[in-house]
């Protein structure tokens, strides 16, 4: 405990994160390193482990995959990057989070583990980069951010076009008055790859298939479905409304606070496959909106006024922008400085790299748990309300809909034995 004590101490003093610099970890004294572990080595996790392997003050000690080839692969790249052997492949994760020399941990699992990882690793006394959406329920959702606060944690959820100087600056248009009066705020985002059938496999030998199913309730192994797929089962995600949508749906919500102020009216349709398995929406128009406006438009990409990206207009212009590129009417928009006594929101270039510095600093980081909670809660509310098929009223402050038990009881699921929260 001293020891840790110690650590900390250092890194609160230490001082703010400029840019990444790619040095082994081992060149850095150990009193001043961030040793972590990585949990997830799919596309995204191998990511992570990337992108914190590329500070100087970060060492990897540990990567997590229920794949175990998968963790063997990315334990012998890190082993090599650091010049040592000393980073274990592990395929628990609770072995990960109970080790009392890390001190962060990413996670990069199906959206129905986020919950139960992101508390147990904080419970245990470790800073958190988990990838979105921050749960699989509101009730879940709500439980992250208690813990966030109880235990006292750095969480950095990964929204990252927080860190995207873009979106940064079409928010601050919009709440800095440039855009006149905001009407309209409309969100696209692509709605996934539909699923016909995944046919029951033996499941593989290198695969903890319990352990990958985790909160899930039980069902047979299908070929396919530990790899993306599982976007598209909502035993383990709620599709591409919730795990694209809170994207986009984040910029909005940052962009216009009046969407999370008291309640919103919603209302929408969505399209599911007639057959199959898959049994999420692959295309939505729902309507969002607060006692005094504006509208808040949510639409799959395909069927989006605007295509792909998030649009605020106003009485006087509008700005449309999606990753890589920006646009607005007039185009005199872009050339703006937003000025010293205007309201700038947090900057943040480097989403990693915030998350490492808020680690040394212990202040929140650009894309803080409540933020992520919001915005996923919006995309589940509205997936609800195309399930339900009739208006419903969402108070943010109760977290529940207003009078509306059946759509109540869709805030939450049970999990399987012996998993709980």
């Amino acid at each position: 405990m001293k020891r840790h004590i110690t650590r900390r101490q250092f890194l609160a003093a230490a001082t703010a994160f400029a840019a990444p610099h790619i040095i082994p970890a081992w060149g850095v004294a150990p009193s001043n390193r961030i040793v972590t572990g990585c949990i997830g080595m799919g596309g995204r996790g191998s990511g992570h482990v990337r992108e914190v392997s590329a500070f100087s003050e970060v060492q990897v000690v540990a990567v997590c995959d229920v794949f175990r080839s998968k963790a063997e692969k990315m334990q012998q790249w890190v082993n090599e990057q650091q010049g040592a052997k000393n980073c274990a492949a592990i395929q628990d994760f609770r072995e990960l989070v109970a080790r009392p020399d890390i001190d962060a941990v990413t996670i990069a699992s199906p959206e129905n583990w986020h919950p139960l990882m992101s508390i147990e690793a904080m419970k245990a006394g470790k800073d958190v980069y988990c990838e979105k959406a921050l749960s699989l329920t509101v009730r879940e959702g709500r439980a992250v951010c208690d813990a966030v606060r109880r235990y006292g944690r750095v969480f950095q959820a990964g929204t990252q076009q927080r860190s995207d100087r873009n979106f940064r600056f079409a928010c601050e248009l919009a709440r800095n008055g440039y855009l006149g009066k905001v009407h309209t705020v409309t969100v696209g985002v692509p709605s996934g790859r539909r699923v016909l059938h995944l046919p029951v496999a033996p499941v593989p030998e290198e695969l903890n298939y319990d352990l990958w199913l985790g909160p899930a309730p039980f069902k047979p192994y299908r070929d396919g479905i530990c790899s993306y797929n599982w976007y598209f089962f909502t035993d383990y995600c709620a599709g591409w409304i919730q795990s694209w949508g809170v994207h986009h749906m984040d910029i909005a919500l940052w962009g216009e606070p009046k969407f999370t102020a008291s309640t919103l009216e919603v209302e929408g349709t969505a399209q599911f496959e007639p057959e199959g398995d898959a049994d999420v929406s692959f295309g939505w128009q729902v309507k969002m909106t607060p006692p005094s406006g504006p509208l808040l438009q949510f639409h799959d990409d395909g069927s989006s006024p605007f295509g792909h990206g998030v649009r605020f207009e106003g009485d006087q212009g509008w700005v449309h922008v999606v990753r890589g590129n920006i646009k607005a009417e007039p185009k005199s928009l872009l050339e703006v400085t937003i000025k010293p006594g205007e309201e700038h929101l947090y900057r943040s270039d480097h989403h990693m790299g915030n998350f490492i510095e808020c680690i040394k600093s212990r202040r929140d980081p650009a894309a803080p748990v409540e933020a992520c909670h919001a915005a996923t809660t919006a995309t589940l509310v509205a997936d609800i309300a195309t399930r339900t098929g009739r208006k419903l009223t969402w108070d943010w402050t109760k977290e529940q809909f207003v009078n509306d038990d059946i759509a109540n009881r869709m805030l939450t699921r049970p999990m399987r034995s012996p998993w709980r929260i």
